[in-house]
């Protein structure tokens, strides 16, 4: 792995404990320039992973509330008319950082989740006829509460659709949240981290994600992971051809993360279940709370070769 790379998911790990995997992934969807959405109760480090990885990284940062009564404006910004030059001044809204965490998503209306939605698809904003375009680099972290829990509105697929890849920290092993309880409070040691990157490191990385090599046999592979979800009767639906480039983008990230410059099996594998997990359902249960037993499926039963 690059010396960089290396150093900033070291120094991640450092504030948020015993989550390693999670922590890797959220750095490969940056590299491979998706958008991550994390799944998970309350309490669990979503908000202290985001932060640790603006600050690492040298990203501005910001950090939205949704709510019920948010509306559109608060996301993208509004003009405000100013009485000394008689002009209508635009003060831009919290989207304009670097890094911006959308915090329970899911409890805010479909009108103001596709404010934010419809920014991360087109990397610019359109406010009163005019066309803003949004920092580089731009990566949005979104957290949502399981839909079971009152008062969410839940993220079509469409709009699921648009996020790389969805996590779920969990709870803690026994051994980190004993070092939790023993240290100091998480967000005690944000200050103290530091950039690793600068932002034309930053570029150059994610510049070099579509130059990994990937043969004409993982290729093939990708295909028959794909396929498969398209012809077995298990699956409600199968995954789309943004579906497929996400994977490949992220498994190229992920090669890149080990240092490599080609694409094996193992990268792909490693992604699978963060790429494709949220858009797959099972034909009875159009929930996806069994999506996990088609990922595993997709593991054991389709060949590498």
């Amino acid at each position: 792995m690059l010396k960089p790379l290396e150093d900033c998911l070291q120094a991640v790990n450092r504030v948020v404990l015993g989550k390693e995997p999670q922590v890797r992934l959220a750095l490969t969807c940056l590299l491979a320039r998706g958008h991550l959405l994390i799944e998970d109760l309350p309490g669990m480090g979503k908000t202290t992973l985001s932060h640790a990885l603006a600050r690492v990284l040298g990203l501005s940062y910001q950090r939205i509330q949704f709510t019920s009564d948010l509306l559109p404006g608060d996301i993208l910004g509004t003009s405000v008319f100013n009485r000394d030059t008689s002009q209508f001044v635009f003060h831009p809204g919290p989207i304009f950082a670097e890094l911006v965490l959308a915090d329970e998503i899911n409890r805010a209306t479909p009108k103001s989740q596709s404010a934010l939605l419809e920014a991360m698809e087109e990397g610019q904003v359109t406010i009163e006829g005019a066309t803003r375009p949004l920092p580089q680099p731009f990566f949005v972290i979104a957290t949502q509460n399981p839909v079971s829990q009152g008062g969410t509105f839940a993220l079509p697929e469409s709009q699921l659709d648009r996020f790389l890849m969805r996590l779920s920290l969990g709870y803690p092993a026994r051994l980190a949240e004993k070092a939790l309880l023993q240290g100091q409070a998480r967000r005690e040691l944000l200050p103290q981290l530091q950039p690793v990157l600068d932002h034309a490191a930053l570029a150059a990385l994610q510049a070099a994600v579509p130059n990994i090599r990937a043969s004409d046999a993982l290729l093939e592979y990708v295909l028959r992971l794909v396929e498969a979800t398209r012809s077995q009767a298990q699956f409600a639906w199968g995954l789309s051809p943004r579906a497929s480039l996400a994977l490949l983008a992220a498994a190229r990230a992920w090669a890149l993360l080990a240092g490599r410059d080609y694409v094996i099996p193992e990268d792909v594998q490693a992604v699978l279940p963060a790429v494709v997990g949220h858009r797959l359902r099972e034909r009875t249960d159009p929930t996806g709370h069994d999506a996990g037993s088609l990922v595993q499926w997709l593991l054991r039963e389709v060949p590498v070769l």
